[in-house]
């Protein structure tokens, strides 16, 4: 579904990512992890057409990022770290302007936003102003609109960042939904969210690829987080030694 081929995005002589390579089969979970400043954001907008790489391809689908934009952003829905909302608004009609954004039909916009209300957890606020909700309701409202067009891949970044354990727990129990119909790329640093929604895991370090595999590849004999410290210090000798002492 995704195919992600030796994508570098330069910013001058700054190389953010550098030679980027991984897939996600149709109706996987993939965690994108590396610590911060790694270059998980900078893949994830160039995955979803909010940012031009330097080089290599992305296709989705078989469509590519590039050459067929239209036809992967309508395969595509994207929650970044950031969700693009507007304080002002009602939860309905934020999800209204967005569904007509996304090309969704007059016809089919009423039927969508009941949808994505009733999968998010969202009805019991859909007339409240998006700037008086809580964090996890505004995360909610997010995801709805990345879901809003019904997409086939979902790019998740950091999806429950600054929320409190409960709206953790909702936040990841609702992604379970949501996985099992499509394509999910869940980028995060958080290694207990990657442990319990993911299947494969792909680890950047410094702009490049450390591994790719499945998680229960990986955690033959060791615990993510061991997994995770061997792969981004490696080029560390004294915390390869404390990675390696921990797996010992």
């Amino acid at each position: 579904m995704i195919e992600v081929r030796n994508l570098t995005k330069r910013y001058g002589e700054l190389v953010a990512i550098r030679d980027i390579s991984f897939t996600a089969a149709t109706g996987q979970v993939l965690g994108f992890l590396g610590p911060n400043g790694a270059g998980k954001t900078t893949t994830m907008r160039i995955i979803t057409g909010f940012m031009p790489a330097t080089s290599g391809t992305v296709k989705v689908a078989g469509y590519d990022i590039f050459d067929d934009s239209y036809e992967v952003r309508k395969r595509i829905g994207y929650l970044p770290e950031n969700p693009p909302l507007y304080g002002d608004m009602t939860v309905e009609s934020y999800l209204r302007f967005v569904g007509r954004i996304r090309g969704v039909s007059k016809a089919e916009l009423g039927d969508a936003v009941d949808r994505v209300l009733h999968t998010c957890g969202l009805t019991g606020v859909i007339d409240r102003g998006i700037g008086h909700l809580s964090k996890g309701y505004r995360q909610r409202v997010g995801l709805a609109q990345a879901l809003i067009h019904n997409p086939s891949v979902l790019v998740l970044d950091e999806p429950t960042i600054g929320l409190d354990p409960r709206q953790i727990i909702d936040i990841r129990t609702l992604i379970k939904h949501l996985a099992g119909e499509r394509t999910v790329i869940l980028s995060t640093h958080i290694l207990p969210e990657v442990s319990q929604l993911c299947e494969k895991v792909v680890i950047i370090n410094e702009g490049r690829i450390a591994v790719e595999d499945t998680l229960s590849n990986l955690t033959q004999g060791m615990s993510l987080e061991q997994v995770f410290l061997r792969y981004i210090t490696k080029d560390i000798p004294e915390a390869r030694g404390a990675a390696e002492e921990a797996v010992a």
